[in-house]
């Protein structure tokens, strides 16, 4: 390969994991929306982070196919590790931390609700049935299989 294509190759990768960070920097602070969503109770603003959380969540997994494509096109690959390549796993250890941490707000709260509904219901928060559609029955009430 000649030197200016593999030049011309350089730095097309370098432009595409300059996307990934920006993309990376992009996506921490939606998942810090998300938590202030979360802990303010705003439902408007949590499905506002929540559709640009799965926006960037799919142009990075389209950089990272792209990255993937050049990276692949290039005749040799460095025997030391990028230092701009660590820099995005880095980035997405610590959004991969954000969105652990929200998930389990999410959880907690859902526990605490099914809770509350246990005890408004008089029923088992832990038992409950699926129905046909994929629905969560509480199992303490009865209903008729079938009509006479």
């Amino acid at each position: 390969m000649s030197p200016p294509l593999r030049q011309e190759f350089a730095e097309a990768l370098a432009a595409v994991q300059g996307e990934m960070r920006h993309g990376l920097e992009q996506l921490a602070q939606v998942l810090e929306d998300e938590r202030a969503a979360l802990d303010g109770g705003d439902i408007e603003a949590l499905d506002r982070a929540g559709a640009r959380k799965q926006a960037l969540m799919q142009q990075l997994e389209q950089l990272d196919a792209e990255r993937r494509l050049l990276a692949r096109e290039q005749p040799q690959a460095p025997a030391v590790p990028d230092p701009d390549w660590t820099a995005i796993v880095q980035s997405l250890q610590h959004c991969h931390r954000l969105n652990q941490r929200n998930g389990g707000i999410v959880g907690q709260r859902l526990q605490l609700v099914r809770q509350a509904l246990a005890v408004l219901t008089g029923t088992d928060s832990d038992s409950g049935l699926y129905d046909r559609s994929g629905e969560l029955h509480a199992g303490a009430r009865s209903r008729p299989l079938a009509a006479a």
